[in-house]
């Protein structure tokens, strides 16, 4: 386009042709939700690369050039060339530069997807495991992981929870009574059936210093800190469980805990379960738009000798408008002062989340959910929900950014994202999660998915084959929102050598030119693009020159829009994105890993703001940089700190007792299984750094540094073991290759 001859000469280095990822099979966990099976599912008809196929990173032989000694420190990284995909780290800290196999301590790992679901999680406080799943047992398995799993956490002896928040003398009522499956005697199974107290934060609950009582009650691993055993008037000696004074219990176990928002109660789940949840908007709603496709088929199958203006003609009085008009949204703002955290694949949980905003970042979203088990109730979905107060506090705003009618003490960080094949879905789900969560400030629609069965289902990257179908989810779900606004996640399109997110902004802009005239545009208040195709999925670096192509066009929509204002072709302002003044925010997304990043693309690939998925599980403090404008450092002592930090967290979302332990434990590995790909800014020989470049084998500047760098899942549970003590007898944590590397599948 003509606008990019202006464009300032890119900072970023190009790299091209980098491998192919594989994709090893996995295993069918029955905890897992929908998007996790299909994309395992995928995953084990999937062929894994050559072994000949190595990637940049083991096939380069880092050795130093010969007669360029020159005792000069300082000149010694311009002595070597800059190798595309290796990290260039500093040669004071090279360590076994080329071994005889081939091999290296740190082996590029497998991105394909870093944002979308993978495997799922009980995020409701249950128990993992539960009952195997005879049908995925009939399947035979294929591929070296294939028996990946996480193992089990539970205690020896398993207590009643009619007597696990009780006094001893006063435990509440069992339902199950004489034929209870679980234990009423609470001193056999502090003997016998639990662990041994956890000494780790001084033998503190977490749970108990923040709420001032502990959930878990008799379960927890640090219940001897709220604890104690007291002699009644009858000389009986009592185990009663401590409060701080105005602690508040909670009667149904997480729901009403202080701290976290759009918690959805049982018996909303029960009634979607049922099907007795209203969602009288939605059915409206989709009942009109079958009609209206009826009527739209009669145009396309016109009569030969016919026009399509003249079928449309004819039919025009045949169509009617929409019997719902959508509410007045709330005004939303994206802009340099707000970076975006993507929706990521179980590493996006409540707690990394929340540390994520502590650093920086101003705006959050949910996991994927899969529509259709939202609109079931399941569980599994609705946990995927729930916010932490940090992310209810409003974004960072400056005041000289003007957006007519935004007021910014109303405004929030957390978001969700959903995925959707059909529009009834999409609307249905979106007219629910306006009802039942209070508390998010958008709402947003995967079009980007790139897993082959969501693809090959419709949604996610397949809707950028069916723009059509996309915008009667997007028009569908801005009209039964509410007040909360409706978005989208697009990808460059299925095809590389295709784009085709010009055309699809276009149509989430003005509405398709079946529809801009007669019903206006679907209202889509904010548009995020990934630099990458479907077919690249995570492969390639990110098209940026792309994006600030897309961003052009999105300027020009909003300058069309500020033209119209005030005259009579203004269209009703209730089908216009972010309501009166139609502003539609652009955001960039792909392979953001530093504040030269960021500004790069914001400067010159016209975008409002850029979403961060990968840079953030590898640094979460890439958003303290944004703020600061600057590399920061991080020792050791402070990455540790970021560790226990979460550990914390951890324990306050899935609770204290053995199984929230376990929960959190496997949490952090996943995030770890990130973090270790972190190379200190300190030690390497050439900036800014990038998300692509995998470094050869380096030691830290000290031990615990080296640690922190470590490929080896063990050292991992090493690290675990510093803030959660020994894990537990039937912990299992395998990665998935056995290069020890991981990837997250994404949500586009």
């Amino acid at each position: 386009m003509t606008d990019n001859a202006s464009m300032p000469q890119d900072l970023k280095r190009s790299f091209e042709n980098e491998s192919k990822p594989e994709y090893p099979p996995q295993t069918i966990l029955p905890e897992d939700s929908t998007a996790t099976k299909i994309e395992k599912a995928e995953r084990n008809g999937t062929t894994t690369q050559e072994a000949s196929e190595e990637p940049a990173a083991k096939r380069v032989k880092m050795e130093q050039a010969e007669g360029e000694q020159n005792g000069d420190s300082k000149s010694l990284p311009d002595s070597r060339d800059k190798i595309r995909g290796v990290a260039m780290v500093k040669q004071e800290y090279l360590i076994d530069t080329y071994r005889r196999g081939g091999e290296t301590a740190n082996p590029v790992e497998d991105d394909d997807a870093a944002e979308g679901r993978l495997r799922g999680d009980d995020r409701d406080n249950n128990e993992a495991g539960g009952k195997k799943n005879k049908k995925n047992k009939k399947k035979k398995e294929k591929g070296q992981n294939k028996g990946r799993e996480f193992g089990s956490w539970y205690d020896a002896i398993r207590l009643c929870n009619s007597r696990a928040t009780s006094n001893e003398f006063s435990p509440k009522h069992c339902d199950f009574g004489d034929s209870c499956k679980c234990s009423h005697d609470l001193r056999q199974y502090l003997k016998d059936g639990k662990r041994e107290d956890l000494t780790n934060f001084e033998g503190k609950c977490p749970v108990w210093e923040v709420y001032g009582i502990c959930h878990a009650g008799w379960k927890c691993r640090f219940v001897g800190n709220h604890s104690e055993e007291i002699k009644r008037e009858d000389g009986r000696m009592e185990l009663v469980l401590t409060y701080r004074d105005g602690a508040e219990v909670t009667e149904v176990e997480g729901e009403d805990r202080k701290g976290v928002y759009n918690v959805v109660g049982t018996k909303d789940k029960l009634d979607l379960a049922r099907r007795r949840f209203p969602t009288d908007k939605a059915e409206t709603y989709t009942k009109w738009l079958d009609e209206d496709q009826r009527e739209m088929e009669k145009v396309y199958h016109k009569k030969k000798h016919e026009t399509e203006a003249e079928a449309r003609e004819e039919n025009r009085a045949q169509f009617k408008d929409p019997p719902l008009l959508p509410s007045e949204k709330r005004r939303i703002y994206f802009g340099p002062e707000t970076p975006v955290l993507a929706p990521l694949t179980t590493q996006g949980n409540l707690p990394f989340r929340r540390m994520c905003v502590e650093f920086g970042a101003q705006l959050t979203y949910s996991e994927m959910a899969m529509s259709t088990p939202l609109i079931q109730g399941q569980k599994s979905e609705w946990a995927l929900m729930k916010a932490h107060e940090s992310e209810i506090s409003p974004p960072r705003y400056t005041p000289t950014s003007i957006v007519q009618g935004y007021d910014n003490s109303k405004d929030l960080k957390f978001g969700t994202q959903i995925s959707a094949s059909k529009p009834w879905q999409a609307v249905k789900a979106a007219e629910v999660m306006s009802k039942l969560l209070p508390n998010i400030r958008l709402m947003d629609l995967n079009c980007g998915c790139p897993i082959e069965m969501v693809y090959q289902s419709g949604a996610g990257s397949g809707l950028l084959d069916a723009p059509s179908k996309l915008e009667k989810m997007i028009r569908g779900m801005n009209t039964v929102s509410g007040d909360v606004p409706v978005t989208a996640k697009i990808r460059m399109g299925t095809k590389t050598e295709k784009p085709t997110a010009l055309k699809i902004i276009d149509r989430l802009a003005f509405g398709g030119f079946e529809s801009r005239d007669r019903l206006g545009a679907p209202g889509c208040a904010a548009i995020t693009l990934h630099g990458r195709s479907r077919q690249q999925r995570y492969t390639k670096t990110a098209d940026w020159t792309y994006i600030a192509e897309c961003g052009v066009l999105i300027k020009a929509y909003n300058k069309e829009r500020a033209q119209l204002a005030d005259t009579a072709q203004e269209p009703d302002e209730r089908t216009q994105a972010n309501s009166k003044d139609g502003k539609m925010f652009f955001i960039g997304n792909g392979d953001c890993y530093s504040h030269v990043d960021y500004l790069d693309h914001i400067q010159k690939a016209r975008v409002d703001s850029v979403m961060i998925a990968r840079g953030a599980l590898i640094k979460p403090w890439i958003f303290e940089e944004i703020e600061q404008g600057q590399y920061l450092d991080k020792t050791a002592s402070q990455r540790l700190g970021y560790v226990e930090k979460f550990v914390k967290y951890g324990l306050e979302a899935w609770g204290s007792d053995e199984v929230g332990v376990g929960q959190t434990r496997r949490f952090l590995l996943e995030w770890l299984s990130f973090a270790h790909r972190y190379v200190p800014v300190g030690i390497l020989a050439h900036l800014p750094p990038s998300l692509q470049d995998r470094p050869p084998a380096y030691r830290g500047r000290d031990d615990m540094e080296t640690l922190l760098a470590s490929d080896n899942y063990l050292d991992w549970i090493k690290i675990s073991e510093m803030y959660l003590g020994p894990a537990h007898k039937d912990f299992k944590f395998q990665p998935k290759h056995k290069s020890n590397s991981y990837e997250i599948e994404a949500e586009g």
